[in-house]
């Protein structure tokens, strides 16, 4: 895997964002809202095309974040769920494109994504060269400093 950086990151945290409005909340009501995967789920084929892409795209960002095992199975419980909904209006009319409609698979994801994303205390160095060298300690006490910080991870891995 290629080194990563704070900034790539931040990136990924960024256009998870942009992708979590696209999706689920391009026009506002209130506290209510709807995107594409919303008014695409109307069309057969399409949203499925897009809900599924959108998915794994999702998923790709949390595998380059380096996303923690509990957040990648959250992700893929949201997700799963949107898909599943998405791909059985194919099948039955209606039904499941109302709870597509309504079910924000993306946006509890990204969510889940930018969560954990915040949640961690990111290190632009080996792990490996980091407990050799001592600064793994200075890491791991920076972490525990902030009370936000679950975890560490190490970008040049």
């Amino acid at each position: 895997m290629a080194k990563r950086s704070i900034g790539d990151i931040e990136k990924i945290w960024s256009n998870v964002e942009g992708v979590k409005k696209l999706s689920d909340r391009a026009v506002g009501f209130g506290p209510f809202g709807v995107g594409l995967d919303g008014l695409l789920t109307w069309i057969p084929v399409v949203g499925t095309v897009y809900s599924v892409g959108t998915s794994g795209w999702l998923l790709l960002q949390a595998t380059r974040a380096k996303a923690s095992p509990g957040a990648l199975l959250r992700m893929a419980a949201y997700l799963g769920a949107d898909s599943t909904a998405t791909a059985v209006g194919e099948v039955i009319p209606f039904g499941p494109d109302v709870i597509d409609f309504f079910f924000r698979g993306h946006l509890l994801a990204a969510n889940a994504l930018q969560k954990d994303i915040e949640t961690t205390h990111w290190v632009e160095a080996n792990e490996r060269e980091a407990k050799a060298s001592g600064d793994h300690d200075r890491h791991v006490a920076a972490m525990r400093a902030d009370p936000k910080k679950r975890r560490i991870v190490y970008l040049h891995d």
